[in-house]
């Protein structure tokens, strides 16, 4: 029972209305019992930096290398599938290859009049060089843009990386266009030069290499035109000209030490286990593994420098050193 709001009436409890005075009791809802509290969303995975140096503390050369190897690797590890690219670009680079080296014999350039003969063949090694170049950019341009997505705390994926290279198709086949050209022209002046024009020849396509040190992130971050790419790549490798030398060599030399060890490792174990045997069955097994070997550290040697490079060129175009790199900041991104 319950009473009137009005006339203090008994009424059943459940009366909508009261029966004395008529007049309509409004009923309350229930206290609806609080929602349960909502899960934290998941931490992003994140680079832990390196244990850092004392202010002023340079590492050794070597010890320098081995820690911006090491966290290169820490950041290849959260993104494991990366690897797909430089797998990706390796093949397709070896069908260019075959297709390439079957297209020369097939059309007969070797055997052809020597004015006609020459004219296809430097035909033909053009095209190799822009299909080739074109290959290696396009991967390397979409492993570029994953990297930087990590290093800004995204969580970067194969399709991002791929559409990212997609929507630069322009800028990198005009760059692939003009870099083809300059390669073409650089080995025809290397052919027909003697010895002291052939080591000038060969100075003047390592400062190309250099200068064009930065061309792919800057591709893949400026979208910038052939040759207004190789001037920012150019500026850009003059203002950091001394972190980016030694954080390739350091990679570079890192990745040559393990894999020298690596196939040292099975080569010596496989020629044991043939002298305890009598067998060259594990001579034809370690040659496998090595082959195996020698191809997965080429990949991650790939990608490694492709990471390296990409968070040079955020040092040296925003000044900031990513976080990953924090521990590492003394010997990869200060002045040498």
């Amino acid at each position: 029972m319950k009473r009137c709001a009005k006339c203090n009436s008994l009424m059943p409890a459940d009366a909508p209305k009261c029966i004395r005075c008529g007049f309509e009791s409004v009923q309350q809802p229930a206290a609806m019992p609080p929602p349960p509290p909502r899960p934290a969303p998941a931490a992003r995975p994140s680079i832990a930096p390196i244990a850092s140096f004392a202010p002023g503390e340079r590492p050794g050369k070597f010890r320098g290398a081995w820690l911006l190897a090491k966290q290169s690797w820490r950041v290849l590890m959260l993104d494991k599938a990366l690897l797909v690219f430089p797998l990706l670009s390796g093949f397709a680079c070896l069908l260019v290859m075959a297709s390439f080296a079957g297209g020369l014999f097939a059309t007969g350039a070797f055997q052809s009049e020597k004015a006609q003969g020459e004219v296809l063949f430097w035909g033909m090694v053009f095209a190799f060089y822009f299909v080739n170049y074109f290959v290696i950019v396009y991967f390397n341009s979409a492993l570029v843009a994953c990297a930087m997505t990590r290093f800004r705390g995204g969580s970067p994926t194969l399709g991002e990386g791929m559409r990212a290279a997609n929507a630069r198709l322009p800028q990198i086949l005009a760059w692939v266009l003009l870099a083809a050209t300059v390669g073409v022209v650089l080995r025809a002046l290397q052919e027909r030069f003697a010895l002291l024009g052939r080591i000038v020849i060969a100075l003047v396509g390592a400062a190309w290499t250099i200068a064009t040190y930065f061309i792919v992130p800057v591709l893949v971050a400026e979208k910038l035109g052939p040759f207004d790419a190789l001037k920012r790549s150019a500026g850009l490798m003059k203002e950091t000209w001394g972190e980016s030398l030694v954080s390739h060599a350091g990679i570079g030399a890192a990745s040559s030490l393990i894999t020298f060890l690596g196939v040292l490792l099975i080569g010596s174990a496989a020629t044991a286990l043939a002298v305890a045997t009598s067998s060259i069955a594990p001579v034809i097994a370690g040659g496998v593994l090595t082959a195996v070997f020698l191809v997965l550290a080429a990949l991650v040697s790939s990608a490694l420098g492709t990471i390296v490079l990409s968070a040079l060129y955020l040092y040296a175009a925003e000044k900031k050193v990513p976080q990953a790199f924090e521990g590492v900041a003394q010997f990869a991104f200060a002045p040498k």
